[in-house]
């Protein structure tokens, strides 16, 4: 549906920004010979793609203390093949962003899964910890492709509170993995080793990259590509870095994540050496906490539908803190037992389904013109803090108390960036290519459209307008 013109009830329920521009600034012409895939379709696409790296970290959690037992190594050391595996996460990211900029988004998304399935094969024939720890680090480079474009793909498509609505889908579809990994690789170790589970890793390397192939088809037209030049990638981190409201948010939305990553990296220690849980019993709770995730991000989208998306992120990291220091009592007074540990816990988890979908859309609506490159640094922050924070919890101690210090921890953190910056009432007039316009970082105002479909500027200056669900404007 078409628009003209500054009336701001044309859009029902969407508090669209009405934006002036130039007679000079022209926008962007797009034309696709397709009509936009549908959103279900994009969720199932996306979703399975982005579940490959979820999938790598935490399908071998069962066998750490295998791993550690059968490489002569420590509980220390094997966290680090974690801590390898979610560095690969964040330098692919900042590599295979830009590179979806300049070359689209299929063929690194297709080069980068190749990379994960070789990477696969080398884990399962590792012959010590130092190997395994280099080739899980390759494993996340590859698997990083999958997350960082699919991020970019859901802002070429959407917008605002569209987007902040899909990547909720998302989490529901990528919250699968989480739930099913450890109980794949518990089935796997009572068959044979824990080899076997980076042999399934590579079989589902090859799986989704004929979903790619099949069903997934180019969302960035060649005339909003790119030069693929090494400069010109540095001065657009450079712009971004210089956003402060954009900075806040990518580490809110590290920070929000942090809490994920402390429970992964601990939690087979706490569970099963701490509490005395068995792989399976483990692999049973450790779904529980991802039920509560996903519940969360799927509330999340009916929160959307009277709170901007700055508000309820507040409101998540305020629960959050909460939520970590009773988990720090419990685990401190050892009260209740493993019920006493898990229930602040899944409180925890839950409070990180309201950030992990509102985060990333705040931080993406402010950079749409650079959106490989925007989803490139929020992924790198994402599992960068990751890398930091598995073994920050191994050193504390890894035990209870560990990972409640570091969830706690990391929320504060964000709550205070959130205080300083204030990004919810900050409106920057200026993006990474110079152009004027103006993007609140609530997501509600776009002026650029989101489906690919041509937009014209008027040339008299006359205002545009663009409704949140992205649909054209002309």
């Amino acid at each position: 549906m078409s628009h003209r013109g500054g009336n701001r009830s044309d859009v029902p329920g969407a508090a669209a920004r009405v934006t002036t521009k130039p007679a000079s600034v022209a926008a962007p012409t797009t034309t696709r010979d397709q009509s936009p895939p549908s959103r279900l379709r994009m969720i199932l696409v996306l979703g399975a793609l982005v579940a490959l790296g979820p999938l790598t970290i935490d399908v071998y959690l069962p066998a750490l203390p295998a791993i550690t037992d059968d490489l002569n190594s420590t509980d220390a050391a094997v966290q680090f093949t974690l801590t390898g595996t979610l560095i690969g996460l964040a330098v692919g990211q900042l590599v295979i962003g830009p590179l979806s900029d300049a070359l689209g988004r299929r063929r690194p998304l297709i080069a980068g899964t190749a990379v994960h399935i070789v990477a696969s094969l080398l884990c399962m024939i590792a012959p010590s910890v130092a190997v395994l720890g280099v080739t899980r680090a390759l494993q996340g480079f590859g698997a990083a492709a999958t997350m960082v474009i699919a991020l970019a793909i859901v802002r070429d498509l959407y917008e605002g509170r569209a987007a902040a609505t899909v990547l909720s889908r998302l989490v529901l579809v990528m919250g699968v993995a989480p739930i099913v990994a450890p109980s794949l690789g518990g089935i796997v170790l009572l068959q044979g080793s824990w080899r076997g589970i980076f042999a399934g890793l590579a079989v589902a390397g090859v799986l989704l990259m004929l979903v790619a192939l099949v069903f997934l088809r180019e969302t960035l037209p060649t005339d909003r590509r790119r030069a693929p030049e090494v400069v010109p990638v540095l001065r657009t981190y450079g712009s971004l870095l210089r956003d402060r409201s954009f900075v806040v948010l990518v580490l809110v939305a590290g920070l929000g994540m942090s809490a994920l990553f402390a429970y992964i990296s601990g939690s087979s220690f706490v569970l099963q050496d701490g509490y005395g849980l068995g792989e399976q019993q483990f692999a049973l709770v450790f779904g529980v906490g991802a039920v509560a995730l996903i519940g969360a991000s799927q509330l999340n989208v009916l929160a959307l539908q009277r709170y901007s998306p700055a508000r309820i992120v507040t409101v998540a990291l305020v629960a959050m803190a909460i939520s970590g220091t009773a988990l720090i009592v419990t685990t401190t007074t050892e009260a209740g037992g493993v019920v006493g540990f898990m229930i602040p816990v899944l409180c925890v988890l839950a409070s990180a389904g309201f950030v992990m979908p509102n985060s990333p859309a705040l931080a993406l609506s402010r950079h749409g013109e650079a959106a490989g490159t925007a989803a490139a640094l929020l992924g790198a922050a994402q599992f960068g803090l990751g890398a930091l924070i598995a073994p920050l919890v191994g050193a504390l101690g890894n035990d209870g108390p560990a990972m409640a210090v570091t969830m706690t921890g990391g929320a504060l953190v964000a709550l205070a960036a959130l205080a300083y910056a204030r990004p919810d009432r900050d409106r920057p007039e200026t993006v990474v290519d110079g152009s004027a316009t103006e993007t609140p970082v609530d997501g509600s105002a776009t002026e650029t459209p989101v489906d690919g479909s041509a937009t014209e500027t008027p040339v008299d200056g006359s205002a545009t307008e663009t409704p949140v669900d992205g649909s054209a404007t002309a």
